[in-house]
């Protein structure tokens, strides 16, 4: 086997153990439709185990092929086609937040779906006048403040496309909290 697998578990995995009883080459595998594709992450990968000695370098050209590599093609189209649109030096005064919030605009905010999917911690709940004093505050707020705060507590100004219930944590699915 040449790639993370189900029975390797993850990166992370490889990293806190001894990966050679997994039988790992330098390189990944990824399906396309339904056929698997074997790419090596350096030249010859294919002919280099991963041991414990050079895991390091292995985590490391993985992720680069596949937060960088495996897409770079996709990248350079959109952003060739971003550039025909909007001249590219024109962006360089704003960040990443103003970039979105020019781009997408603000989505009307939902309190009620914000506050029904928020979980509690450190003995708050739903009645607790912190709590509910936190909620009048946000309903009180117009759209564009509700978004700074979302944006300030998520990373992000946009609403899930299917509701607060939907809200992205740096592991998945996450509550408010």
């Amino acid at each position: 086997s040449s790639g993370i697998n189900a029975e390797s578990g993850s990166l992370k995995w490889v990293m806190d153990n001894d990966p050679e009883d997994l039988c790992l080459t330098f390189c990944a595998q990824e399906s396309r439709f339904g056929e698997v594709i074997e790419t090596p992450l350096v030249n010859n990968g294919e002919n280099i185990d991963v041991t414990n000695f050079n895991k390091v370098g292995y985590v490391t050209a993985y992720i680069q092929w596949k937060f960088v590599n495996r897409i770079e093609e996709q990248i350079k189209a959109f952003k060739k086609g971003f550039a025909y649109v909007i001249p590219l030096p024109k962006l360089i005064v704003f960040d990443e937040n103003e970039l979105e919030y020019l781009m997408c605009g603000i989505a009307q905010i939902d309190v009620e779906d914000w506050s029904k999917y928020t979980e509690f911690r450190g003995g708050y709940s739903a009645s607790h006048h912190v709590v509910v004093w936190f909620w009048k505050a946000v309903r009180s707020f117009d759209n564009e403040f509700r978004a700074r705060l979302l944006q300030f507590v998520t990373g992000t100004s946009r609403v899930p496309m299917n509701g607060f219930r939907e809200l992205q944590g740096s592991n998945g699915p996450q509550k408010f909290c």
